[in-house]
């Protein structure tokens, strides 16, 4: 099987090549460390000869947030020594900004290629591989198996479209995940679709979802909050009364332009409202701002300057890695992603953390267990489309005492989810020990 892969993978990767460059011409930053891409990453030594070498790969922006606790209570033991790879160019410089201290190595993941993935592997020589997700490359899984170095998925979980892809290539996804020695998945979902694939029941256990552990957990004091309002220019000290920010969290095309009219609506009945733009990707800039420029209101992109200088009615925060800090001025948020045509849905847990009233789309399938949990505990509201979504949020400006006991639900219902790092560190305990 591994040959059939080795056959075919230069063949594939020049037909989705064009996909690929104009997705990172679009998105920049890949040709940073480019070296890496073929293998050549060259961590220093280690500490202590005693130390057991962890190869972590978190492909992109949100696992490699999400590892900070798991990192810290790594660094925290003394035994492990950690090289860090990801994926993406906006993953890879969120690592070099958060982790040079914890870990010994940041660098980009090979091309999962024979000959890169040989050399990377004869360079790092790990003791461990933890991959985050659903990161199952055959050629990287191959050099583990040939050299007996247990391999670990960690926060494991399968969107519906991977798990769909999987069924129709069973074989194939039977042979990669067999070479995991052990699976830790996020929910029960996961865990039964990689089951299903073909995963032994006693290698995969229910840890839970460590981005629980990671999200936003203490609120940035009120005065705080107030100078950012201030900074985005949707308040000054001589107003009178604060305006009700309404947050679009990690949007995706179409959902800006019904955020906007809905403002537009609020403000034309005397709503004193303004609205937070965070799009899921920073590289939309201008496409956001050409919509903007068309209409009225006025705005602001954070890419311009973090302050507004002015009043300003939309707030876009078009940078990387600011999201968790932006959306606690806001009192309502929308969860991106889950509008039609857009399917899948952002990750609604840092919201629930911060305990705000949370409204997201009909589908919201990467997130659906904690989806219907906030749903059940009354912390979110589903709507099906633009004007469902008009609905629920004049509803929720409208009802103050509504938002208050939405945000708590939220909150409580996000508590009952931590401590998936605990978990996760007490089953990687026979593996981590010296």
């Amino acid at each position: 099987m591994i040959w059939l892969y080795r056959l075919l993978f230069f063949p594939v990767l020049l037909l989705s090549l064009p996909y690929y460059l104009k997705r990172m011409f679009k998105r920049g930053g890949y040709g940073k460390d480019f070296r890496y891409r073929f293998g050549f990453i060259k961590p220093k030594g280690k500490d202590n000869p005693k130390q057991k070498r962890v190869w972590i790969q978190a492909v992109s922006l949100g696992e490699m947030r999400a590892i900070k606790p798991f990192l810290e209570q790594l660094k925290d033991r003394g035994d492990i020594d950690v090289v860090l790879t990801t994926t993406t160019s906006t993953a890879y410089k969120l690592a070099l900004e958060m982790y040079p201290n914890m870990v010994t190595e940041i660098g980009l993941f090979p091309l999962d290629f024979w000959l890169f993935s040989k050399i990377a592997w004869s360079r790092i020589q790990p003791d461990i591989v933890i991959l985050m997700e659903g990161e199952l490359w055959p050629e990287h899984l191959h050099q583990a198996h040939v050299r007996k170095i247990p391999v670990i998925l960690m926060n494991a979980r399968l969107s519906d479209r991977s798990f769909k892809r999987y069924k129709k290539l069973a074989t194939f996804a039977r042979f990669v995940i067999r070479q995991v020695d052990l699976i830790l998945a996020s929910n029960s979902q996961d865990r039964d679709r990689f089951i299903a694939l073909g995963a032994a029941s006693n290698k995969v256990h229910l840890t839970g979802n460590i981005k629980f552990d990671a999200a936003v957990v203490n609120p940035m004091p009120y005065s705080d909050r107030n100078i950012l309002k201030s900074e985005m220019g949707f308040f000054h000290k001589k107003d009178l009364a604060q305006p009700l920010v309404i947050v679009g969290s990690s949007t995706w095309p179409g959902e800006e332009e019904a955020l906007v009219l809905i403002l537009k609506k609020a403000l034309d009945i005397g709503v004193n409202c303004r609205l937070l733009l965070v799009p899921r990707h920073a590289e939309r800039g201008n496409e956001i701002r050409q919509f903007l420029e068309k209409q009225d209101l006025s705005f602001h992109f954070r890419s311009d300057s973090k302050k507004a200088g002015k009043e300003c009615f939309i707030y876009v925060g078009d940078t990387t890695g600011e999201l968790s800090i932006l959306t606690q001025v806001g009192d309502i948020i929308f969860i991106g992603k889950s509008l039609p045509p857009n399917i899948g849905g952002q990750t609604p847990i840092e919201a629930a953390s911060l305990a705000m009233p949370i409204v997201f789309g009909s589908d919201m399938s990467n997130f659906r267990l904690f989806a219907r949990d906030l749903l059940n505990e009354k912390g979110a509201l589903s709507v099906k489309d633009a004007k469902e979504l008009f609905l629920a949020l004049f509803e929720l400006i409208q009802d103050g005492h509504k938002r208050i006991v939405m945000g708590q639900n939220a909150r409580t219902c996000f508590q009952k989810n931590e401590g998936a790092v605990k978990r996760t560190l007490n089953e990687l305990e026979v593996y981590l020990k010296s």
